[in-house]
């Protein structure tokens, strides 16, 4: 998990190394592509394109990788990368949203059904549960950003509305609309962040036992292995317990 607790259940990505880390920079590198083509592919002037960046370089992407994925906009690849957002429910009823860059939408979508259906949930029409969650901005800082009460007060000043901490960092959350500024203020309060994105917050968790707990967990990762798939958030409730003996 993400190391912070409080916001475990938001969202779950794996950590293996060499494969991984791969398969983490092609997504970053196709974001970047998507958010230059979008807009203009200088950072300066696209907000979209400039957090994309800020992502890429705290995962240690490469100088070269980014370049080549902005300059890659401007070619006639072929490639044309279209947002699609996927809802439904997992085992137990937990609510599951998915987000991908595709240029193929029927292998993407026959991809997600099938991660559904194998995991013994279902695939539902778009809005089938996107109301059980509210669309955020989150910014997390490592913990070397400061202590809790230098995060807060930053974050207050920024216009955040909310700050988790915990040893591995500080998860500061606030109105979608007002991410890009609240992030340029604790930029110049608190440095360069981690991480700065738009995610689904769930209002409400969903408790699961043992079983049902690693059959989510199972169809998370297999929805997030998928190289068209972004970012995958479900609204499910582990305990401490459970989920170290999963992990053990």
């Amino acid at each position: 998990m993400a190391g912070h607790s409080q916001f475990k259940n938001i969202m779950h990505r794996k950590g293996r190394q060499d494969a991984a880390r791969s398969k983490i920079f092609s997504k970053l590198a196709r974001e970047i592509t998507v958010a230059a083509k979008h807009g203009l592919p200088e950072p300066d002037m696209n907000p979209r394109l400039r957090l994309a960046i800020q992502n890429a370089k705290a995962q240690s992407m490469p100088k070269d990788n980014i370049e080549r994925a902005i300059k890659k906009a401007a070619g006639n690849d072929g490639e044309n990368y279209e947002e699609v957002r996927y809802e439904g429910y997992g085992p137990g009823g937990v609510a599951v949203i998915v987000e991908a860059l595709t240029d193929n939408r029927n292998r993407t979508a026959s991809n997600v059904r099938s991660a559904f259906t194998k995991a013994g949930g279902s695939l539902g029409e778009t809005g089938s549960v996107g109301f059980m969650f509210t669309r955020i901005g989150e910014i997390i800082y490592p913990a070397a950003a400061g202590d809790s009460e230098k995060v807060m007060l930053a974050a207050i000043e920024a216009g955040a509305d909310d700050v988790q901490s915990d040893a591995d960092g500080h998860i500061i959350l606030c109105a979608f609309e007002a991410i890009g500024d609240v992030a340029k203020a604790l930029e110049a309060s608190l440095g360069e962040a981690e991480s700065i994105k738009a995610v689904w917050k769930p209002d409400s968790l969903t408790p699961l036992d043992e079983e049902k707990a690693q059959s989510v967990l199972r169809l998370i990762d297999t929805l997030d292995d998928d190289d068209d798939v972004q970012n995958v958030y479900a609204n499910y409730d582990i305990s401490d317990a459970i989920m170290a003996k999963l992990s053990a």
